[in-house]
């Protein structure tokens, strides 16, 4: 089945066409993408600007480095493998500790050293790279996730998306991992998404698949009870990043660590258009609004407008789940 066009313009609903062209055409200079295409450049531009991300341990860019690996390793109990220009969080390897020789993954699968080592290699050969061209791995250190999450997500950090544009938190959503998505917030491999009120920070509405549920599919806790702590910085964070990366429409990946709260995870040019269905409305009526303000508020006037004129009322975020 088809859905009707003018229903869709009608409830403000941005599509792929008007997206690339409205948005992401018109508000992201392609001169710009390597800044956030490649992590490595992300992460070092972030750190320059002060924003906070996860720590970097170590680069590998070279397959003859890989017979240093165990000194390398030497001392890491935890640690995140990442390649520097992979998408879709293919190639990502999550150690989250060590037994003697051992390297243990969230899911308690155990590995060797040299089944590291094949995955290093894989990312240098460009395996998981944008177009395949020769990539550079990145050692991270692990994120403790906030335990907030504990009952949100499955053996995997659940991350929060937020869509800014021309440097306004617009909309935002949590990926929690499940058993199906093997770990990951992918929602296209089985997380659920769940929208999240601009004002608060607390749930509206959750959907896997497309389809929308009110408890996490494993852990079995209701989503209506969830409200992300750090909401203000949250959005700060997410807003800072118009002016370093110069992108009007972005996607940014956070992640709540317990020790050093809000980190910048990822950032997107082309962000997908699911969030819309997670917060159960369209997204370009909320544009059309950023549309009408000026052009030089600074990031702490910008995240007061959103939260200010996109949240909703106590109590009618809760009502909005019950009502699923």
């Amino acid at each position: 089945m088809f859905a009707n066009p003018f229903k869709l313009k009608k409830l403000g609903i941005l599509g792929m066409n008007k997206r690339n062209i409205h948005y992401i055409g018109a508000h992201n200079d392609r001169k710009y993408y390597p800044l956030v295409d490649n992590k490595l450049k992300t992460k070092i531009i972030a750190q320059s600007a002060g924003i906070a991300v996860p720590k970097l341990i170590k680069t590998i860019e070279r397959q003859s480095q890989l017979r240093y690996l165990k000194e390398i390793l030497e001392g890491i109990d935890g640690f995140v493998l990442k390649p520097s220009q992979g998408s879709g969080g293919k190639g990502i390897l999550v150690i989250v500790k060590r037994e003697g020789d051992e390297f243990i993954k969230a899911n308690g699968q155990r590995l060797e050293l040299r089944d590291i080592q094949r995955d290093i290699s894989n990312i240098l050969s460009g395996l998981y790279s944008l177009g395949g061209k020769p990539d550079v791995a990145m050692l991270e250190t692990l994120v403790e996730f906030d335990p907030i999450f504990d009952r949100y997500s499955y053996e995997g950090v659940p991350d929060i998306r937020v869509i800014t544009y021309r440097g306004y938190p617009a909309m935002a959503m949590l990926r929690c991992s499940t058993r199906e998505s093997d770990g990951k917030a992918n929602l296209h491999q089985g997380a659920v998404g769940v929208g999240l009120n601009i004002a608060t920070g607390k749930a509206l509405y959750a959907v896997q698949h497309g389809s929308p549920v009110t408890h996490h599919p494993d852990t079995g806790y209701d989503f209506s009870e969830l409200e992300i702590p750090h909401w203000e910085k949250i959005l700060t964070l997410a807003a800072s990043c118009y002016e370093v990366t110069h992108l009007g429409y972005l996607g940014v990946d956070i992640v709540l660590d317990k020790n050093l709260g809000p980190l910048i995870l990822e950032l997107n040019a082309r962000p997908g258009l699911a969030i819309q269905i997670a917060n159960r409305m369209g997204a370009v009526k909320r544009y059309d609004v950023i549309d009408t303000q000026q052009a030089n508020l600074d990031v702490a006037q910008r995240v007061k407008f959103s939260m200010d004129h996109f949240g909703m009322k106590t109590g009618e975020d809760s009502m909005m789940m019950k009502e699923m």
